[in-house]
């Protein structure tokens, strides 16, 4: 299945967006962070539909225009990362729970650890918004390749912190 990809700039920084005619496969914050598995079938396709309707949805984000995200995602993972990031989806813009109340909401309270793991495995950081999971006492943890830098500017601009 071919891969296409595109990049965009944001207010976090580049961003380079992979999708296949299903959906959103990846949004990653450089080259590098690109498994060689996707590098490999990658072209670049800035005119997809998928990638053009992912870009204008999260340009709209950044500019505080649009809080929830439409475009098709197409994610792969064990069941347990997919139940975590379905979970994700259900968190309201402007709002974020921990990695144990995500736990909990899968009926695996003792998978605190687990739920960190799946957040760190996500591929689609903010159509899937990890960034709105927090450590207990509201403490910001890993994000993303350990980038919290632009978890923290996430939240700040869905105005949590």
């Amino acid at each position: 299945m071919k891969v296409y990809y595109t990049e965009m700039d944001s207010s976090i920084g580049k961003l380079f967006l992979t999708a296949t005619d299903i959906g959103m496969t990846g949004i990653y914050f450089s080259l590098e962070n690109i498994p060689e598995t996707v590098k490999v079938k990658m072209e670049e396709e800035r005119s997809h539909p998928v990638l053009q309707a992912a870009v204008g949805q999260l340009l709209d984000y950044f500019s505080n225009k649009r809080q929830q995200f439409t475009v098709p995602l197409s994610f792969d993972g064990t069941d347990f990362q997919k139940a975590v990031w379905r979970k994700l989806l259900e968190i309201p813009y402007g709002e974020t729970r921990t990695y144990a109340e995500i736990a909990a909401s899968i009926q695996n309270e003792k998978a605190v650890r687990a739920v960190g793991q799946a957040n760190r495995a996500n591929r689609l950081p903010i159509l899937i918004p990890c960034h709105r999971v927090i450590g207990k006492n509201n403490k910001l943890t890993g994000y993303a390749g350990k980038q919290v830098d632009k978890k923290e500017l996430l939240l700040k601009l869905e105005g949590v912190l």
